[in-house]
């Protein structure tokens, strides 16, 4: 399955990001991290990735996480996961990226932590 990626802005500096289907290396992680950047570069420096429809994220998907997540921190901003499954759960203890990028059970719960209502 290509990866989908699918952005809603919640605020003028927030939104939540959706993916659906394997953040791994490709064509579809390229497109999707170009979006990020695009937000990032408009000031959209709060973001919630919803991870709900990802089974399984690779060495270059967590990259793209981390590598936001730094982009969102150099704008004063931050980047929380939620949705996330026990498989990628795992990835993010394996690697110690649990310490870095935040998981929160739903988006509601990502947002009310960064400070945003969903409207």
């Amino acid at each position: 399955m290509t990866l989908q990626t699918t952005v809603r802005l919640i605020q003028a500096d927030t939104a939540v990001v959706s993916f659906a289907g394997n953040l791994t290396m490709g064509m579809g992680l390229k497109v999707a991290d170009a979006q990020i950047q695009n937000l990032i570069e408009k000031d959209v420096c709060r973001m919630v990735f919803d991870l709900t429809e990802v089974a399984y994220i690779d060495s270059a998907g967590l990259g793209t996480l981390v590598h936001a997540h730094g982009l969102a921190q150099q704008k004063n901003g931050m980047l929380r996961l939620c949705h996330v499954t026990d498989r990628v759960a795992g990835l993010l203890k394996l690697t110690g990226m649990d310490a870095v990028l935040p998981v929160d059970a739903d988006a509601t719960a990502s947002l009310a932590a960064i400070g945003s209502a969903v409207t």
